[in-house]
């Protein structure tokens, strides 16, 4: 008579291996899901050059005003130092190593040769939540500069007039 051996139960070493494969498992897929949601958040974000149009001078009755001097070229707004500068933008990208901060909605008081003043919204990607927190700010654009043969503005102060993404109150940016 064959002696039947009986089927051998897994061990707790056995178990616990399985368990803690199937939960790295688990927390990896959930990892790289929210990764891919967070770099969407960043590639919807609007871009500088795809939502703007340059203008010409403001109103038809400034550019009449001084008929003897020679007509100044309004700096613009680079995206991100290339291409084209933008007069009066309606989005600015703050950050570009990342594009994840983006001044949107930008509203100009004034657009001139030394300099622009204006208010708009400043969209803050990777906080907490998912989703881009947005901040009202006032924003100035100087610095004037000649850039591959066109003025552009190469700065930007962000005064913040609520809440701010950084604790600071006001913020200074480099957009050549």
């Amino acid at each position: 008579m064959a002696d039947r051996v009986a089927p051998r139960r897994p061990g707790m070493r056995t178990v616990l291996a399985i368990f803690a494969a199937v939960t790295v498992l688990v927390i990896g897929g959930v990892w790289f899901s929210a990764a891919g949601d967070r770099s969407d958040t960043v590639a919807n974000a609007p871009k500088t050059a795809a939502a703007q149009k340059s203008h010409p001078a403001r109103d038809p009755q400034e550019a009449k005003a001084d008929d003897t001097a020679a007509p100044r070229e309004l700096p613009g707004v680079r995206e991100c130092g290339v291409g084209k500068p933008v007069v009066e933008p309606k989005i600015i990208t703050l950050n570009c190593s990342n594009a994840g901060v983006v001044a949107s909605d930008i509203k100009w008081d004034s657009f001139t040769a030394d300099g622009a003043d204006g208010s708009g919204t400043v969209l803050v990607s990777g906080t907490a939540g998912g989703s881009p927190a947005s901040f009202p700010a006032r924003l100035r654009l100087y610095d004037v500069t000649k850039v591959d043969g066109m003025m552009a503005f190469t700065g930007i102060e962000v005064s913040y007039t609520g809440a701010t993404p950084h604790a600071k109150a006001k913020e200074v940016y480099t957009i050549a």
